[in-house]
C-alpha cells in the first residue's frame, strides 16, 4: 500500500520501508487503546497509520515549498519502472513485435479508462485489486457497509467495462 501510494518524486528522499516502520511505531504507541476498543479490523486500523504518515510526508515534502525534490535526483537514475520495463522486455523475447504492440495498446486503453473513472471508483478498485484488501477491510477503511463496497466495486467494474467497450456508462 505504501509503495503503491508514495509519490515517485519522493523516491530520492524516502523509502517505503521507512514509512512502514514509522507507521508501525505509531501503531505500537496506540496498540493498548486498540486492544481495549477495536474500532476496526486490525489491517484497516494499521493501514490508517500508514495513510496518515503518507499524507504528512506528502505535505511536508511537496506542499511545503522547501528545497526542490528535483535537486536530489541522481544524475543517472534507474527508477523501478525502468527496471520493470526492462525485465518485461527481456522476458517477452518470444513475443512477436505485433503482439507486443497489441499489449501496449491494451494497457494504454485500460489506463485511459481508469483515468476517466471517479476517484471513489478508482479507490475501491485499487484497494481490492492492488492492495488485495478483502471487502470487509475496505468497508472498515472507508467507513461504509460491506454492501456499499460491493455495490461500488460492481458499479466501478461496469463503468470500466463500458469505457473500454466505447459505450456510455
Amino acid at each position: 500500500m505504501v509503495a503503491l501510494r508514495l509519490d515517485r518524486r519522493l523516491s530520492a528522499r524516502l523509502d517505503p520501508s521507512d514509512v512502514v516502520q514509522e507507521a508501525l511505531a505509531d501503531a505500537a504507541r496506540h496498540l493498548d487503546e486498540y486492544l481495549l476498543d477495536r474500532p476496526l479490523p486490525f489491517y484497516p486500523w494499521l493501514r490508517q497509520f500508514a495513510w496518515e504518515r503518507l499524507c504528512k510526508l506528502h505535505r511536508h515534502h511537496i506542499h511545503a515549498q522547501r528545497r526542490s525534490i528535483h535537486r536530489e535526483e541522481p544524475e543517472m537514475p534507474l527508477p523501478d519502472e525502468s527496471v520493470r520495463q526492462l525485465a518485461h522486455h527481456l522476458l517477452a523475447g518470444g513475443t512477436s513485435p505485433s503482439r507486443q504492440l497489441i499489449h501496449r495498446e491494451q494497457r494504454e486503453r485500460v489506463r485511459a479508462a481508469l483515468a476517466e473513472l471517479s476517484p471513489s471508483d478508482r479507490e475501491v478498485l485499487v484497494m481490492r485489486h492492488l492492495e488485495q484488501m478483502e471487502t470487509p477491510e475496505i468497508a472498515a477503511a472507508l467507513g461504509i457497509s460491506v454492501g456499499a463496497v460491493r455495490n461500488r466495486q460492481f458499479r466501478a467494474l461496469v463503468r470500466l467495462r463500458s469505457l473500454l467497450e466505447g459505450e456510455e456508462p
